[in-house]
């Protein structure tokens, strides 16, 4: 021992900005038991007088510029401290332990083999909270050391161990060592460069210890991002990370490198997500960029890995015991899993304390007697609970109304789903289509989300749950927004009865509107959709700023999704927002802020964005008037005023009289003084609705196939939503008004026995008549030899001829299985091939007009006249050369085959570098606003 404390040791304090700690650092070293021969103070261009005060107490001090990174201090720090045997590193943010050099000194007298020594590292300022006792490297680049997180020292480590690397925050390093081995790399400014020095120290032979006796208090000043330096900035985990990944890419062995690179190439990616999925945006572009910044220079790396070759001995010395074992990755995910799953346990264990918190309910408790106490109060509670029962009966009976979806479902608006999800990323991925002639109409937004729905469970599945599960999904978002509403004008909230008829209502308007039954696949969407949508829209009135901010990304994704597959539902959205955040602006100057206004306009912005590959093409391709219908197969129905108020579209729907029910309910909502404002909110709503359909009703879009009215699907559901919501306010403010007087009691019970008709007759005229025209069959009266042969590319086209000479005829071509969801509203909206249709007219008006040739060229191999044919129009084509007879399995279904084969290249699809660009930014950008999203879990350090 007595060798080791008498050398010469001289302590090395790097500062930058720490006047706030320095004192305390000072003291720390002046109180040493065993005190230091010198102290050389290097400081990296501080603006706070922390140079002047290691002045004052040691009278040596280097002054470089901001720009100098640890390494470089260290060296400069070197050349002023040649004569010593001993360095002893300090930071100006940790302060030794009276005891801690001489606790070093002796674990090196004990252990002369030991060239660098590190002490125990405690969390400063609470002094008790371990932070390292030594560090070494996983094969994913985390800094490990070895100790739960948040543990408190108990003494539990206190056993001197060889390790990897020691913090440079009390490092005892032999300054022939740190000369040895070129000092830190300066590819490591800041942080990083412990561990790649212990690693290189390791295989140099050198050997390297913690001793806990020595402790040192650490603020972790950078790392926690309580100060900034001009090399890290704000990017401290860009920092961190390529210090982790550069150390393991120099130091690894040649055999290990190319499984490091990919490692560290996927693992990376990992991360991001995981980054992502935590909303901690910053965290997870550092580490794209740690990745870009080295995997884009190799040259360092190899310059790196020949400096360590050159300073190692002949035979190295085998580093992997003190490196991290290969399963700790592994158990970090593990980790991070259950954490998750306690988080949210714990806030799904909080939200329902706060609910039986502000019911006045007991939680039913088990004894020790009967453990099952608790959940047999629960079981209790429901059987005994009218609401429940019912909601579980409703549920049931809904299915039964939407038996016909169960499986296969095609028929009305709704073409056959396709065969695989494949067949949908193909039609959005597409600039072109194999339809018709081929077309550059886009495919429908709605076809993504169809698309990464129909990967998982298959298209036709895809299509069931969507109808199936419209009207209790609709049922639970109706039940959750009105409940907030009605807390926001009651903290009591609106009774459960009154809950249930309002929700039962609502999801029935599917049903009712007869959207459901008519395959009218974008409207059932949107009432599914409708009440979540306004239930994040709330969320613009929170007091909390950030939470009005993820309101905003969170409406405009549910908007989008909503524009989708109706894009009216934008439109009137811009309206509405223009209408309330103008009346805002006039009403309360508080509108003028940012944070207020923003939210909103962000919401807004989002689907233009998001859905800019449909919406471009559209407007280019001469196929806007996509932009104002609904899903589904052309013409829309037209809605005339009287379906507006009684929420129908066109001739389908239940019965008319049930509208007019809840229309009267509506206006009789305007009675009750005490809820006026909020049920005329509902009623303006109502109103703009009936505006816009009203505008947009006097518009009609001709094609070459067709010609139809606006898609006014999304009004409809508006307006009948909004009868829904103020009658519902109106109920909850009468019925707590009502309690102190009888002839109000009955006359509020009269209104809601009437009012209960809508839904109860409504769920039965569904339960019997709901399927409508939908169905589970698909004839598409060709035969099927056909079928199969037009299946074997879009150039095997079937012409099929329709109608008669009398009342004219029109043509359609049929190609590989016919149109499918998605592609139905692109045959409507495409321009007919000019040439195509003047070679059709030639080929049925004259047998020798030779345009049967073309055909092949058109891609036509069969030509079919569907029943009932007109026999001079087959006649026509019995006499034409180039047209062989083919059998039909219909005797009045007449069929020929083109004689020439196809040409196969005669109709192709495919995509364009301006579609990639636009999907790439699409793709892009939802996965931001996804992030955005999420809840907030902690912020970024600054």
């Amino acid at each position: 021992m007595s060798s080791a404390v008498s050398a010469t040791v001289v302590a090395l304090v790097v500062s930058h900005d720490g006047s706030r700690w320095l004192p305390t650092v000072i003291d720390g070293i002046r109180s040493q038991r065993v005190p230091v021969d010198r102290v050389v103070a290097v400081d990296t261009g501080s603006k706070d007088d922390s140079a002047a005060l290691l002045d004052a107490a040691f009278g040596e001090v280097v002054t470089t510029s901001g720009a100098t990174g640890y390494p470089q201090a260290v060296r400069l720090g070197l050349e002023q401290a040649s004569d010593a045997d001993w360095v002893w590193l300090l930071h100006d943010d940790s302060t030794p332990d009276p005891g801690a050099l001489e606790a070093l000194l002796a674990a090196a007298a004990d252990d002369p083999g030991a060239d660098i020594l590190g002490p125990k590292l405690r969390e400063w300022p609470s002094l008790r909270r371990l932070l390292e006792l030594g560090v070494t490297i996983s094969g994913t680049g985390r800094r490990e050391t070895g100790l739960e997180r948040g543990e408190y020292d108990q003494g539990q480590h206190d056993d001197t161990l060889p390790v990897l690397a020691v913090n440079t925050a009390g490092m005892l390093v032999r300054r022939t060592v740190l000369e040895e081995l070129g000092g830190f790399d300066e590819q490591m400014p800041v942080f990083g460069n412990d561990i790649d020095f212990g690693w290189r120290a390791a295989a140099a032979g050198h050997r390297t210890l913690i001793v806990p006796e020595a402790v040192v208090f650490h603020a972790e000043a950078a790392h926690r991002g309580v100060r900034r330096t001009p090399l890290t900035g704000r990017h401290i985990h860009y920092q961190e990370r390529r210090a982790a990944l550069y150390t393991l890419l120099a130091n690894s062995s040649g055999r290990a490198l190319p499984w490091r690179v990919v490692r560290l190439a996927l693992g990376t990616f990992v991360r991001m997500i995981g980054f992502l999925l935590v909303r901690q945006v910053g965290q997870a572009l550092d580490e794209l960029a740690a990745l870009v910044s080295l995997y884009g220079s190799p040259r360092v790396v190899r310059r790196a890995r020949r400096d360590r070759a050159a300073r190692q001995p002949d035979q190295a010395v085998d580093v992997r015991p003190l490196l991290s074992p290969w399963w700790v990755p592994y158990r970090h995910g593990l980790d991070f899993v259950s954490d998750l799953a306690a988080a949210l346990t714990n806030q799904a264990a909080d939200v329902a304390e706060r609910r039986r918190m502000a019911s006045g309910r007991p939680l039913p408790v088990a004894s020790e007697d009967d453990p099952f106490a608790a959940d047999q109060g629960v079981l209790a509670r429901f059987f005994t609970n009218p609401v429940a029962l019912g909601g579980v009966l409703f549920v049931l009976l809904a299915l039964v109304g939407a038996r016909e979806a169960f499986g296969t479902v095609v028929g009305g608006a709704l073409a056959p789903a396709p065969e695989s999800a494949s067949q949908w990323w193909q039609l959005y991925v597409d600039a072109r289509h194999p339809l018709g002639q081929g077309t550059d109409v886009p495919a429908p937004a709605y076809v993504l989300p169809l698309a990464l729905l129909g990967s998982l469970v298959g298209p036709t599945a895809t299509i069931s749950l969507l109808l199936v599960l419209a009207v209790p999904l609709s049922f639970w978002g109706a039940w959750r927004f009105l409940r907030v509403v009605g807390r926001l004008l009651d903290p009591q909230g609106p009774p459960a009865w009154l809950l249930f008829l309002g929700a039962v209502t609502y999801a029935l308007v599917s049903a009712a509107s007869g959207a459901w039954g008519l395959g009218r696949l974008g409207v059932v969407v949107l009432v599914t959709l409708l009440p979540w949508l306004a239930h994040a829209a709330l969320g613009f009135a929170d007091p909390d700023a950030d939470r009005r901010w993820r309101a905003a990304w969170r409406t405009g994704l549910l908007l989008t999704l909503g524009a989708a597959f109706a894009p009216l539902a934008y439109w009137f959205s811009l309206v509405l927002a223009v209408l309330v955040m103008g009346a805002g602006f006039w009403i309360s100057r508080g509108m003028r802020h940012r944070s207020a206004w923003g939210p909103p306009a962000v919401a807004l912005v989002c689907p233009p964005v998001l859905l800019a590959p449909w919406w471009l093409p559209a407007l280019t391709s001469g196929s806007a008037a996509a932009l104002a219908l609904d899903t589904g197969r052309l013409p829309m129905a037209t809605v005339t005023f009287s379906d507006l108020v009684t929420g129908h579209l066109g001739d389908a729907g239940a019965p008319a009289w049930l509208g007019l029910l809840l229309l009267a309910v509506a206006v009789l909502a305007l009675v009750p003084v005490r809820t006026r404002v909020p049920v005329l909110v509902c009623w303006v709503v109502a109103l703009a609705a009936a505006l816009v359909a009203a505008g947009l009703g006097l518009l009609t879009f001709e094609r070459d196939a067709v010609t139809t009215a606006a898609g006014l699907g999304f009004l409809v559901v508006v307006i009948q939503a909004a009868f829904v919501v103020g009658a519902v306010i109106a109920a909850q403010g009468a019925v707590r008004a009502s309690s102190d007087h009888t002839w109000r009691r009955r006359a509020v019970a009269a209104v809601v026995a009437v009012a209960a008709v809508v839904p109860v007759v409504g769920l039965g005229w569904f339960v019997v008549y709901g399927p409508g025209e939908l169905d589970d069959t698909r004839d598409t009266g060709i035969p099927a030899y056909m079928m199969q042969s037009a299946a074997l590319g879009p150039s095997h086209g079937i012409l099929v001829v329709r109608g008669d000479v009398q009342s004219g005829l029109t043509w359609s071509v049929l190609r590989e299985d016919g149109l499918t969801v998605g592609e139905d509203e692109i045959d409507g909206l495409m321009q007919a091939d000019q040439d195509l249709n003047d070679a059709v007219g030639e080929m049925v008006s004259s047998p020798a007009s030779g345009a049967v040739d073309t055909m092949p060229g058109h891609g036509i191999e069969y030509v079919v006249l569907p029943e009932p044919a007109d026999g001079n129009v087959a006649a026509v084509l019995d006499a034409t050369t180039g047209l062989e007879q083919a059998s039909a399995e219909n005797r009045e279904t007449r069929a020929w085959r083109v004689s020439e084969p196809v040409e196969e290249a005669a109709v192709e699809g495919g995509t364009s570098w301006t579609r990639t660009a636009l999907l790439v930014l699409q793709g892009l950008a939802i996965v931001a606003v996804l992030v955005l999203c999420a809840p907030s879990q902690g912020q970024e350090r600054r």
